[in-house]
């Protein structure tokens, strides 16, 4: 059993178990309405099978915090069915199905180094480095000296995302992408 904490100690990127069911907390919200008791609003990604759920709980409840083992891996390949990783220390390969990746999967790319959550020894998700650098490969061509007026374009990445960039990102560009929010940052010195 794991470690139990009062709701209102909640933070994004919590893992929880909710009725024996691992849970990563995507947001929160704390409400108190003008009549009744206050209460935790939590929106919450199924470790298991990639579904956000949401959850109220009064915020009296507790919660308990999921235990999972991480590790950081590099990312390999995919078979379609599942995305494997490779334990740099160990050289040990583990296989994430993908039904548990559909949002990380477009910004993976190859030998990516990534937090691998295993549960009870099974690899279950993973989570991606914060910001990330792409190389644009689709675009509309870029305009010279359009900068301030924050207009944006879809560009294609090199993982097959697509993203809004400034109008004066060309195709070759290497750029930094958010990877929590799938949104552009900047762009990085050729």
């Amino acid at each position: 059993m794991g470690v139990k904490i009062d709701i209102n100690r909640i933070a994004r990127d919590q893992f929880i178990l909710v009725d024996n069911q691992p849970y990563k907390v995507v947001s929160y919200e704390h409400v108190k309405p003008g009549k009744g008791q206050a209460f935790v609003r939590v929106r919450a990604k199924n470790m298991r099978t990639g579904n956000v759920t949401e959850f109220t709980f009064k915020s009296s409840d507790s919660i308990e915090l999921a235990d999972f083992e991480q590790r950081f891996m590099n990312y390999s390949y995919t078979d379609g069915s599942y995305y494997y990783f490779l334990d740099t220390n160990t050289y040990e390969t583990f296989a994430v199905p993908a039904e548990n990746m559909e949002y990380e999967a477009k910004f993976l790319k190859e030998g990516m180094q990534v937090v691998v959550f295993l549960d009870r020894g099974n690899p279950i998700g993973i989570e991606l480095p914060k910001h990330e650098v792409y190389e644009v490969i689709e675009t509309e061509p870029g305009f010279k000296g359009d900068t301030a007026t924050g207009t944006t374009k879809p560009a294609k990445i090199e993982t097959g995302a697509t993203i809004q960039v400034p109008l004066f990102i060309n195709v070759g560009d290497k750029i930094k992408v958010d990877t929590e929010k799938g949104t552009y940052i900047e762009r990085v010195n050729k």
